[in-house]
């Protein structure tokens, strides 16, 4: 019963200190009151406020230098990438579905972004989007591994929206697809050549300004991440 009676206390803490933090326009790097004022800020203990603070700390939100004192954290979705992870590695114990769902998230996510960056990219975004293609096809006859080729790709793309959120949640999804891939031995990487006729028919229809075919390419581009992503382990995890 005591833990029950806790909980919410501690809960309420941490959002009346995050409510400090955009009260006071604090912002990342900036120190927080010291934990003596926060107590009389706050009205509640020392103990109160470390709980709520290392509960926060874990979620990015508040950085802990020791012999330093507290700062205003990066607030980063680190958390949520190691949460998702972990999640999806759990609740599939090593269905292929684990993937599947991180990519109907993603794919929902990014046809939806192209049609509203279509008509937003100007030809020099354009022309950067297929320099990016054209050094992947050069990394694939050469045999090298372009991941963070196409990774580039994705986040260029969209950087005309201005959101700095997206590429955030678009390098999560990225990052929490390629662990749980990993982790389940799912193969993910296709043909270097398929890869890069696929993201040229993107910008072939983005120069046209066709917003149904870029959609369209973007999801011709998932079906084949999704046909990976389905199919079965090797014998020795390799991917």
């Amino acid at each position: 019963m005591r833990r029950m009676s806790s909980e919410p206390r501690n809960s309420r803490i941490q959002r009346e200190v995050v409510q400090l933090i955009l009260d006071r326009k604090l912002r990342v790097g900036a120190p927080l009151p010291t934990e003596t004022e926060l107590m009389a800020d706050l009205g509640v203990s020392r103990n109160s406020v470390r709980e709520a603070l290392k509960a926060l700390q874990a979620l990015d939100i508040v950085e802990i230098r020791h012999g330093f004192g507290t700062y205003v954290g990066q607030a980063s979705l680190t958390p949520l990438i190691d949460g998702l992870t972990f999640r999806t590695l759990a609740r599939h114990e090593g269905d292929a579905d684990a993937l599947a769902d991180i990519l109907q998230v993603r794919e929902v996510l990014e046809e939806g972004l192209i049609r509203r960056v279509t008509p937003l990219l100007s030809d020099a975004d354009l022309d950067r989007l297929e320099s990016v293609v054209d050094r992947m096809e050069a990394a694939g006859r050469a045999g090298t591994p372009f991941a963070e080729l196409d990774r580039e790709f994705h986040e260029l793309l969209y950087a005309s929206l201005g959101n700095a959120l997206v590429p955030q949640l678009l390098g999560a999804f990225w990052t929490v697809f390629r662990r749980v891939a990993g982790a389940l031995g799912r193969p993910n990487e296709p043909a270097p050549e398929l890869t890069v006729s696929r993201h040229r028919d993107i910008v072939t229809a983005l120069r046209a300004r066709d917003v149904e075919g870029a959609q369209r390419a973007m999801a011709v581009h998932f079906q084949g991440i999704e046909a990976r992503a389905a199919a079965p382990a090797g014998p020795t995890g390799a991917r």
